[in-house]
This record gives structure tokens, C-alpha cells and sequence, in this order.
């Protein structure tokens, strides 16, 4: 059944390379995040500790953004969120040990208190604007990590975030 609904997914890192996660997805009107990590520094980048994603398309977009959903707790997933939140009011969404870890990191940075984080569970939806969310159990080498199912006016898109195959889990 063909559809005229557009959803555009720009990734803005991570693609094709390690690190830096964070894929946008946007309809005319809304617009979400998935991820938002760091890369880290390679040998020829001397006092650089950390490398972010470029988040110009997004804060010239800003108005559109409902939330930010997230895979799992590793560095190159939620690294650069504390860069990004310290301007940017917006929920963030991942499951409780995920959330643990943003908090943390929130919490090094002075961020603790003034962010919208919100705790799911694995199985449980979110709505945001076009997108409905989401969040499917999956096995990466890190414990409450999730795919999400992203339903959006064009159909269903499924982002694996990380995984592993674990045949003794």
C-alpha cells in the first residue's frame, strides 16, 4: 500500500564509523533522536578528549525535536548528551540502567536535576509527535539494552541500536 507521507532519517554520526551514534528521524513537522554519543579521539587528535556529533541540524530544526529515545549506556551512545542537553530542554527516554548511566554523567557535568528522564520498560510505547516508539529487548554486551520499532505515518522502521548474538547468554 503505497503512502505520500515522507519521514526523512539523517544520520549524524556513527555511519561508517565507530562511535558518535545519533540518527535523527523527521516528518514535516516533528522530529526524534535516537542516540547521541562519542567517538573518542584518534592518534593524530592531541588534547581532544572527546568528539561529538555535529548538532547544527538539529538546533536550527529545534522546534521540531520531542525527544531523544536511547539504545543502551555505552559511551558512543549517550556520551554526548550532557554537550547537548546543557542548552536543550527535551525528554530522554531509556530504560532504567540506561537512564542510571545518563544520570550519572548528568550528575559529573552539573546537569543533575535539570533534565527530563524518563525511566521505560522494555515492551512499553512511546508517543511523540508523529513517531510512536517502541522499546524490544535485545542482547548487547550491555545489560537493558533495547531496538526500538519507530511507527511512523510511513510505516515501521526498526533501528537494531547495538547487538550481540550470544549463544550462552
Amino acid at each position: 500500500m503505497p503512502t505520500n507521507k515522507k519521514v526523512r532519517i539523517i544520520p549524524l554520526g556513527g555511519l561508517c564509523e565507530i562511535g558518535k551514534n545519533l540518527t535523527v528521524f523527521e516528518t514535516d513537522k516533528d522530529m526524534i533522536m535516537v542516540d547521541c554519543g562519542v567517538a573518542f579521539p584518534e592518534d593524530d587528535m592531541p588534547g581532544i578528549d572527546a568528539v561529538i556529533p555535529d548538532f547544527t541540524y538539529i538546533i536550527e530544526n529545534i522546534n521540531k525535536l520531542r525527544a531523544i529515545f536511547l539504545t543502551h549506556g555505552h559511551e558512543d551512545h549517550i556520551g554526548a548528551l550532557p554537550y547537548f542537553l546543557k542548552n536543550i530542554k527535551v525528554p530522554v527516554y531509556g530504560t532504567k540502567f540506561t537512564i542510571a548511566l545518563v544520570q550519572k554523567k548528568l550528575e559529573e557535568t552539573g546537569l543533575d536535576g535539570k533534565c527530563d528522564l524518563q525511566v521505560v520498560k522494555h515492551g512499553e510505547m512511546v508517543m511523540k509527535g508523529d513517531f510512536c516508539v517502541e522499546f524490544i529487548r535485545s542482547n548487547h554486551s550491555i545489560v537493558d539494552s533495547c531496538a526500538l520499532a519507530i511507527i511512523t505515518p510511513a510505516g515501521i522502521i526498526i533501528h537494531t541500536g547495538d547487538f550481540k548474538v550470544d549463544y550462552t547468554p
